[in-house]
């Protein structure tokens, strides 16, 4: 989901200003869902979800924002990555929202919501008040509470009746893990992906429920299309109020299966042409190759049991990815019984994994099967001391 940058100043008179104005019931306001295109960093490419509040005659017009986080916290990164990072929500005039977005060359639509006067005005305080110091910081969970997902969550929890929203997914769910790979190939963030699909475990693997889908904006947008409130219609009116110029593609790049495949080619070939050189090479070659799988699978167990990332737990990569291979590189063309033993097992696990793949419980990128391959083959041969 794309993360709003920082606002350093909160606008506090700005807030207080909107307070005073939220105190009376005007039917002069109206609220709208904005949905943003994705950009071109990988925070941005699943899009952005803010709610706009509009009063002309109190010439108010507010973007709430449930996508900010503080870039210039020291220790930003620490709490990144160990999923205890705070996001909070933040208010900003729609003049300065559309300009940064403008800017990004990403598009804005807008959907003008039917809620009553009532309940516009109620949603508004209850806007304000989050957006306040004391209750604006929340604990981001990518797929079930994040900028989009408290949206609807708001506009359900401001309605006197009830938001009823109709399917918005086929009737063959996809998985999490689908609806994030459309966005990942669609903006051809290969590496990403694989990143992606080498951290997050089998919990991203079931499928998708209706309204859960909406945890991507353009979902959301969809949810809101679909939604129904006193048998009415949730969006009266929609428009795009920011183009976007057409993308030019990246060019070629790389993919993680080519260079996996590389790997795969070079191992089968050092394996089977044997002679003074290739051995020397192949004692090398093994050494990167289960050095980079433990590194990978320390990763993996770190961010499984060292983090507070759910979606990281039960993470079947383990099965090749071993972390123990970081320490049996270094016995690599030991003639020890242990280290033969060790490959031994490796190559039992490795292989049953190969053999297993198309029954796997979590989805594997198409990158992952050359390693595992290689894995096998290479500790197969150690094994043997070959």
């Amino acid at each position: 989901m794309q993360v709003s940058r920082h606002i350093a100043t909160f606008l506090t008179l700005f807030l207080f200003y909107i307070s005073a104005a939220a105190q009376n019931d005007s039917c002069n306001l109206k609220v709208s869902l904005l949905t943003c295109g994705p950009g071109e960093d990988l925070y941005s490419i699943f899009g952005h979800s803010a709610l706009r509040v509009k009063d002309e005659s109190k010439n108010i017009d507010v973007i709430f924002n449930y996508g900010t986080f503080d870039f210039e916290d020291p220790d930003f990164y620490v709490k990144f990555v160990r999923g205890k990072l705070l996001y909070f929500v933040s208010a900003e005039r729609f003049g300065d929202f559309i300009r940064s977005y403008s800017y990004e060359n990403r598009w804005v639509a807008e959907q003008v919501l039917t809620l009553t006067c009532s309940e516009k005005t109620k949603l508004f305080e209850a806007l304000r008040v989050n957006a306040q110091e004391e209750n604006k910081y929340y604990l981001y969970e990518f797929l079930f509470d994040n900028c989009s997902t408290r949206l609807i969550d708001m506009v359900r929890s401001s309605a006197d009746d009830s938001v009823h929203v109709k399917r918005i997914i086929p009737s063959d769910a996809p998985t999490f893990r689908n609806m994030l790979h459309d966005y990942l190939n669609r903006s051809e963030k290969y590496w990403s992906k694989f990143g992606i699909d080498l951290l997050l475990g089998s919990r991203i693997d079931r499928k998708v429920k209706n309204e859960e889908a909406m945890f991507l904006p353009d979902y959301l947008m969809k949810g809101f299309d679909s939604s129904l409130i006193r048998g009415s219609t949730l969006v009266g009116s929609k428009k795009t109020i920011l183009e976007a110029d057409e993308r030019t593609a990246n060019g070629f790049s790389i993919s993680p299966l080519i260079v996996t495949c590389l790997l795969l080619v070079g191992g089968v070939l050092l394996t089977t042409f044997r002679n003074a050189r290739t051995i020397k090479a192949l004692l090398f070659f093994d050494r990167f190759l289960f050095f980079v799988l433990g590194v990978m699978g320390c990763l993996m167990m770190f961010m499984w049991y060292g983090t507070d990332h759910e979606l990281c737990r039960n993470n079947y990569n383990l099965y090749w990815a071993i972390p123990t291979h970081l320490i049996a590189a270094f016995f690599v063309g030991s003639n020890k019984p242990i280290v033969r033993k060790y490959f031994t097992l490796t190559a039992i696990v490795t292989g049953v994994f190969v053999l297993s793949w198309l029954f796997l419980p979590q989805g594997m990128n198409n990158a992952f099967f050359p390693l595992v391959l290689l894995a096998a083959i290479r500790s197969l041969h150690r094994a043997l001391n070959k």
